[in-house]
């Protein structure tokens, strides 16, 4: 449960959000955790009960959890943030989007400095036990057996911290800069053949902005797997004494590194190796 003393600070940093502005930094008496320690486990349990308090309040207004997103399970961009661990957050009916067809607009309005991630996506059919955490053949096995479908999405991420400049607490309690989630469409498990993990694991995307390539990734690039960066949260979650919901929709993390937003762009995403259609995004202000 959050503490009584962080909810003022958890009411500022929702209401940075909800704004798209950006904070210079949190109030000294609040930091969760000594300074220049981002990976001190007390910064990073204090910076998730901080995300509990938001929770709280997201839900007391009448938004409805939806599931979760993974983030930073790219190691590749990990010295690019200085942030050196996957981190996670709820993520809501108000800000996940289900598509009927592989193309969308989303305005870029009340987002702080937004950026575009190209990701795989996870809707689990039951709730996954802990020890489903994909970290042996039986594990991962257990794990699958909670996956209804997949699909591709796109996350917008922002940044309440100016010049995407935070540490691993500040990225969590800025509700691990989640913005929204464009859900493609889906397929089930089974079609992604007899190796679901490895099939994920090896597919190849390639991101384009105005009809430029800008990026190429694999799935292996999501903690070496979506469905390993899966049972990265399963763990995660069971540490701290909580499951995720059956029914939950889960986006495990980017495959490229995030790609800043303007109005008028147009992204499009294609995969190979996977059956699973790529995406068109056309940004407005």
């Amino acid at each position: 449960m959050p503490l009584p003393d962080q909810l003022p600070l958890a009411a500022t940093l929702l209401a940075a959000c909800d704004a798209g502005e950006s904070l210079s930094r949190l109030p000294p008496a609040a930091t969760p955790g000594p300074a220049g320690t981002p990976l001190d486990p007390a910064a990073i349990a204090a910076a998730y009960d901080l995300q509990d308090a938001i929770s709280a309040m997201r839900q007391a207004r009448g938004e409805r959890p939806a599931g979760f997103k993974i983030g930073f399970t790219n190691r590749s961009i990990w010295p690019l943030y200085g942030v050196y661990q996957p981190i996670w957050a709820p993520v809501w009916d108000s800000t996940v989007r289900l598509l009927d067809t592989p193309s969308a607009t989303v305005s870029q309005a009340r987002l702080a400095e937004p950026r575009l991630e190209p990701e795989i996506v996870i809707g689990l059919s039951d709730s996954p036990p802990a020890d489903a955490d994909a970290r042996d053949a039986v594990a991962t096995r257990r794990l699958l057996g909670c996956v209804a479908w997949v699909a591709h999405g796109v996350e917008i991420v922002h940044s309440i911290w100016p010049g995407w400049r935070f540490d691993a607490a500040q990225a969590i309690a800025a509700q691990s800069l989640h913005g929204a989630l464009l859900v493609g469409p889906r397929v089930t498990r089974t079609a992604l053949g007899h190796d679901p993990a490895g099939a994920l694991a090896g597919l190849r995307l390639t991101l384009s902005r105005d009809g430029v390539p800008v990026a190429e990734g694999t799935g292996a690039n999501a903690l070496d797997g979506p469905i390993r960066a899966l049972g990265h949260l399963v763990a995660g979650l069971a540490a701290r004494g909580e499951r995720i919901d059956a029914g939950a929709v889960v986006t495990t993390g980017t495959l490229v590194d995030a790609q800043p937003l303007a109005p008028g762009q147009v992204w499009r995403t294609s995969i190979a190796g996977v059956p699973l259609p790529g995406l068109t995004l056309t940004v407005t202000a």
